[in-house]
């Protein structure tokens, strides 16, 4: 089975771009921290550091040649701005027929922290240009059938009268829903029963874009950012930690800080597991990839302005509900389809063959084993998806878009996701989400998981800096409070606030319209 590899992203980036600078060996070996991997949760977490503790040395390794290359690069997810305002995987239905709305709520309330962040970066000047990594481009859920239909109006009930949720838009008529999204009614049965909502405060966004403009950010401001640096190991020296490191060149290097984190995506699980702490035994990571069905014919992508969300099938993981969306990268419109489920040993796109035997360990065997018992519709799932044609693939295409042309379409290869195995009751559970795993003594914390990931990546990382710098963080807050005006609060819990922020965010973003 072949596939098109999507070409590395063009164009400019946003704000200050990284530049090249000597490698660790050639500059002071002691950090106040290191971060490990050059995507979007590092950058975040770089930039906070530099707002709450200017006067740091920070240093951030990335193994590739490029920031930005694996999960957030644009490619390789769906850049949908995760805010539950469509992705039904947020929202089950309850055997008494309504919907658990918590999980949706808790997503939104990230999703408006990253905001407010970015917000603040553009009006200060540090990110010039928000379009070039968010646009707003509307989310939508879509569904076929009497009992999906009956689910999804349950679920805007419960959704639409929340203060997060307040705009969205429900219809199961078909010359509604057509304007919203034409793609979807353009030749479809017209006795099928189909039913959306629509919220028109969605957005796209460039993770890659971001990440850069970001590390750009904090290298401008003292950060050392260094490519071509592969990690090795982590471990314990004294009351601090002792990180080696590869040079692509060929050289090695040994550099020594208090503070740790591992950002590395999918590699993070290795790392974490060779630092010893006690709080990552038991651990372990079930990998899936993914691809994507892509369209860069302009006059089909300018006709679909939307982010439309289905229902994933029986035994799917979550991050395989398919959606069909509206992206732009690098100025340029597309449309992308999917995610086609696959499974590979990998860790990283770029990752061995060898990552997924060797992250095992007498620790993890049990839970491991365990969910390996308990998810065999998953792995039946996991089959089918490998196994599938290129029309079988063109044919879950059409489920969304009827009239969807075969030469307009190419296969993608997207980023690779490993989802948290992790002790349970059962023996072993495995969890859809991110999870931060840190020391007790907060000297180090790594983040595991996949969705919603990137689009809550300013709260995670606060959330890291208050479990690994307690004895800090009440003289960080008044700073943080600048950057995020509502930390410490909840904007669902606040209406006039919600108001004032989705206000500011908006204008500073230039979402309006």
């Amino acid at each position: 089975m072949s596939a098109t590899q999507p070409a590395p992203t063009p164009g400019p980036t946003p704000g200050p771009t990284p530049r090249a600078v000597p490698g660790p060996a050639a500059g002071p070996q002691r950090y106040d921290a290191v971060l490990i991997g050059g995507g979007i949760m590092s950058a975040t977490l770089a930039a906070l550091l530099t707002e709450v503790q200017p006067d740091w040395s920070v240093v951030v390794l990335e193994k590739l040649s490029a920031l930005g290359q694996e999960s957030s690069a644009p490619w390789h997810n769906a850049g949908t701005g995760h805010a539950a305002l469509c992705e039904l995987n947020y929202t089950p239905a309850r055997s008494d027929g309504g919907v658990e709305i918590s999980k949706a709520v808790s997503v939104n309330e990230s999703w408006q922290v990253s905001r407010q962040f970015w917000a603040h970066l553009v009006e200060s000047g540090a990110i010039p240009d928000p379009t070039r990594f968010i646009n707003p481009v509307p989310h939508m859920s879509f569904v076929r059938g009497d009992a999906n239909t009956a689910y999804l109006r349950a679920r805007y009930d419960a959704l639409s009268d929340h203060p997060l949720f307040r705009g969205m838009e429900w219809s199961t008529e078909r010359g509604r829903i057509g304007e919203w999204a034409p793609l979807l009614t353009d030749g479809r049965d017209p006795s099928e029963r189909i039913a959306a909502t629509r919220s028109a405060a969605g957005t796209d966004v460039d993770f890659g874009e971001l990440t850069r403009a970001l590390l750009g950010l904090a290298q401008q401001r003292g950060v050392q950012v260094h490519t071509g640096r592969t990690v090795k190991d982590v471990k314990r020296s004294g009351t601090g930690w002792e990180v080696s490191v590869r040079e692509a060149g060929g050289g090695s290097a040994t550099l020594r800080a208090p503070f740790v984190f591992v950002g590395s995506g999918g590699g993070a699980l290795h790392l974490l597991q060779r630092s010893g702490i006690p709080e990552g035994r038991g651990f372990g990571g079930f990998p899936v990839s993914g691809q994507f069905l892509r369209c860069r014919r302009p006059e089909v992508a300018q006709r679909h302005s939307a982010k439309v969300y289905g229902q994933a099938e029986v035994g799917a993981p979550p991050m395989s509900v398919p959606h069909l969306d509206t992206r732009i990268v690098a100025g340029e419109r597309a449309l992308l389809f999917g995610p086609y489920a696959g499974f590979s040993p990998r860790f990283l796109k770029q990752g061995a063959l060898t990552d997924l035997p060797f992250s095992i360990r007498p620790d993890n065997l049990l839970p491991m084993l365990a969910v390996a018992r308990d998810n065999v519709p998953l792995t039946t799932y996991l089959v089918k998806q490998v196994l599938q044609s290129r029309e079988q693939r063109l044919e879950a295409l059409r489920v969304f878009y009827p009239d969807a042309a075969e030469q307009d379409w190419e296969l993608i290869t997207a980023g690779q996701r490993v989802q948290v195995i992790k002790k349970g009751p059962r023996g072993g559970v495995l969890q859809f989400g991110t999870e931060l795993v840190h020391a007790g003594d907060g000297s180090i914390a790594a983040l595991l998981g996949a969705s919603p990931g990137a689009s809550t990546a300013v709260d995670v990382m606060l959330n890291l800096l208050r479990k690994c710098f307690p004895s800090r963080i009440e003289a960080w807050e008044p700073r943080l409070r600048e950057v995020v005006p509502s930390y410490g609060r909840k904007l669902s819990e606040d209406e006039d606030l919600l108001s004032a922020t989705v206000a500011r965010t908006t204008e500073a973003l230039q979402l309006a319209g």
